[in-house]
């Protein structure tokens, strides 16, 4: 899949330029940050599904479970190379169906589809031969590496209530495994307990205070065997959706200093079969019902105050499995960038993509490893966008989504511009807000140094098109499968910023004034 376009094609620039141009002042709060985000914000998930899993009539998944993988391939390679240190969570729905070949456990079986099992499969098996793969593997790319923990090992289903597992979790098989990494020199950075056992549950749940009780035992476990705090991964949870009650309980029971991130998922978009999914992801209002989740999680953190706040561990949109036809395409990025975007402002410190390749909603394709249109989105928030995060205000027009933060690489802002509206483009000028006096006018910021610009858009000008262009160039790998090329566009300071009708923008300013990013 080697396409040789040099330029997208001009039919997109004339209908562009066809499309009415409103005119938005955007004001950049820059004398303080509003939030902070983990250098390593951006986060991809592997899963451990095999290819027997499938939903909506179709296996989407093939090779690209933690299992089958083949981490052999250079397309693979640059991609997580091209982020010079991609945080992955390896982990997943049948995580806590997975055992560790090491230690007292001496079989180590393949997951089979078993209808009584979780999530309609039966018990699977890492054995230290695969995990020695996935670390080299991991060392080779850079990765910045939370695996996900089995935390339902040692339980039994409830007899009188579906889907709760009850008593003690055993940590001997963590442990065995944990003592194996260390010897090995592995790097993990943190260990996250269990997936998705947090309230109701999905296919599984624990009861808060037990979970709670299970994590201090943890803690200890990983206290214990990593001695030097300096090299001791932090401890994650619960890894689930966020229910109040739940959350607060557990974190009652285990008390301060014990979880060191607070997890939790996100799939706002519902089933990947909704046929109005596409709508879903154009309606700006849509799209702001998460944010009570949001505040609801940050108000919890900052209740109980964990030392790395709040991460989105898990979020591809859709549910099971993605949309096969939005979530490997142009349009799913307003979707995807947007929460980022809303997450950082809540002061999330990660998020992590479901999934960097497998399913509809991987960044890769799951055959080709060609990336799809998000991938570029992401790479680009990864190497411009910095842990700092602005506020933003702008005349109200919902279509237009704006987000700021300190540029990654000093000096200056950085802005990504969400266009949502099919037939309106935007001319932006930007003010800077007046610290201090909310009833003086901002300063009009007038630029002396050239912008730099990255315009996303897709290739045809079908949002649903799987190619994506950055500056009128098509974003696809080269004949030795390396990332392309993302050089920005130097654009005059004295002009407005121009946004496309359905089209996304990066946007960094080196010589916008802002003392938080000092």
């Amino acid at each position: 899949m080697y396409f040789k376009f040099t330029f997208c094609p001009i039919i997109l620039l004339l209908w562009a330029s066809l499309s009415f141009a409103q005119n938005v002042n955007v004001v950049i709060h820059g004398a303080a940050s509003i939030a902070k985000t983990d250098d390593n914000f951006v986060c991809v998930t592997l899963d451990w599904w095999p290819a027997e899993k499938c939903d909506y009539n179709q296996c989407p998944w093939g090779k690209a479970g933690i299992l089958n993988l083949d981490l052999r391939y250079g397309a693979l390679i640059n991609a997580i190379k091209a982020f010079n240190h991609l945080r992955i969570k390896v982990g997943g729905s049948l995580q806590d169906n997975v055992v560790y070949k090491v230690g007292e456990v001496s079989s180590c079986p393949n997951f089979m589809k078993r209808e009584d099992g979780l999530f309609g499969f039966s018990q699977g098996c890492l054995s230290m031969e695969r995990w020695d793969q996935l670390n080299r593997f991991f060392n080779h790319t850079g990765v910045k590496l939370t695996f996900g923990l089995n935390a339902l090992f040692g339980r039994n289903e409830s007899q009188t209530e579906k889907g709760l597992w009850i008593g003690d979790w055993q940590p001997q098989n963590t442990r065995d495994f944990m003592q194996y990494t260390i010897s090995k020199g592995y790097k993990v950075d943190s260990y996250e307990f269990g997936n998705q056992l947090s309230g109701s549950g999905m296919g599984a749940k624990v009861d808060a205070k037990q979970y709670g009780k299970d994590v201090i035992v943890l803690k200890n476990l990983v206290k214990e065997l990593y001695a030097h705090p300096e090299t001791q991964p932090k401890v994650l949870g619960p890894g689930g959706f966020y229910e109040e009650k739940w959350f607060n309980t557990f974190l009652e029971v285990s008390g301060q200093g014990i979880v060191d991130g607070l997890t939790h998922h996100i799939y706002n978009l519902g089933p990947g079969d909704d046929p109005n999914m596409m709508n879903k992801i154009l309606d700006p209002s849509y799209l702001n019902q998460v944010s009570q989740t949001y505040k609801g999680v940050s108000d919890v953190v900052n209740k109980f105050r964990p030392q790395l706040g709040a991460w989105v561990s898990e979020s591809g949109g859709a549910l099971n499995d993605g949309s096969k036809d939005v979530s490997r395409t142009f349009v799913d990025g307003f979707w995807y960038l947007d929460q980022m975007g809303m997450a950082s402002t809540y002061d999330q410190k990660v998020f992590c993509r479901q999934a960097l390749i497998g399913g509809n909603y991987g960044l890769l394709n799951a055959t080709t490893f060609v990336p799809n249109p998000d991938y570029y989105g992401a790479l680009l928030w990864h190497r411009l966008m910095g842990s700092t995060v602005l506020a933003v205000t702008k005349e109200s027009d919902p279509d237009l989504r704006v987000y700021a933060h300190c540029a990654k690489k000093k000096p200056g802002v950085s802005l990504i511009f969400i266009n949502l509206s099919k037939d309106r483009s935007f001319n932006i000028t930007l003010s800077n807000a007046k610290p201090g006096d909310a009833g003086k006018p901002n300063y009009e910021f007038v630029g002396k140094q050239n912008r730099e610009e990255y315009h996303l858009r897709a290739l045809t000008g079908d949002i649903k098109d799987d190619i994506v262009c950055l500056n009128d160039v098509p974003m696809v790998q080269t004949d030795s499968e390396d990332i392309p090329a993302m050089d920005p566009k130097l654009v005059d300071a004295s002009t407005p910023i121009s946004i496309a009708a359905q089209s996304i923008a990066y946007v960094t300013i080196r010589d916008f004034e802002a003392p938080a990013c000092v």
